[in-house]
């Protein structure tokens, strides 16, 4: 029993993961939402290594938080290179070059555990520069694809089914970068109104 309902926890993040992009590509189809192309970009390369880090290190249900998430992020990141903005601002080319040197650092290391927290930090880099656009110009994000990502960690974190802090620490990751958007979105709305 207990195996179903993690692998229901697991689907459900998986779902939620692959839902999120729906309202994203029709707001980007509408030209509302504006990617930030080199947030996608990192997101991409990342979702692909903590996938393997999580399966070298044992996750099985969890996984399908993982793997939804780098689906939705590669079709995002595609349509992005047309429909989105950045990618060789300043900003955009300092987190590139940490994402970079991470990558490296990863290549040369080949431990799981701790290319797992390379993903966590680099992706950190891709999601500041989302969370700064967000505030900047919060008409430009759909605020229920990153409320879903978020809550998609939610699941993931219950699919792993145990206290085990390296198999809790992307998909909890997740959780907190994905609702740091949403609250910068809703903060750039307030102070859009307010000015």
């Amino acid at each position: 029993m207990l195996l179903s309902m993690l692998s229901m926890f697991g689907y459900i993040s998986a779902a939620l993961s692959i839902a999120m992009v729906v309202p994203y590509i029709v707001d980007m189809l509408k030209h509302k939402t504006k990617p930030e192309r080199a947030s996608w970009f990192i997101w991409l390369a990342l979702g692909s290594i903590a996938f393997f880090s999580q399966m070298a290190k044992g996750a099985t249900e969890s996984l399908w938080l993982t793997a939804g998430q780098t689906v939705a992020v590669s079709v995002v990141f595609l349509l992005s290179i047309k429909y989105g903005v950045g990618g060789f601002g300043r900003r955009d080319i300092k987190a590139l070059i940490g994402a970079t040197i991470g990558l490296i650092l990863w290549f040369f290391t080949r431990e799981a555990l701790f290319a797992l927290l390379l993903v966590i930090l680099v992706d950190a880099m891709g999601n500041f520069l989302t969370m700064l656009k967000s505030y900047e110009s919060p008409g430009t994000e759909t605020l229920s694809t990153w409320f879903m990502s978020g809550t998609s960690g939610i699941f993931g974190m219950l699919a792993v089914g145990s206290i085990n802090p390296i198999l809790l620490a992307y998909p909890a990751y997740l959780v907190l970068a994905n609702y740091g958007i949403v609250i910068s979105i809703i903060l750039g709305r307030i102070n859009k109104r307010r000015g």
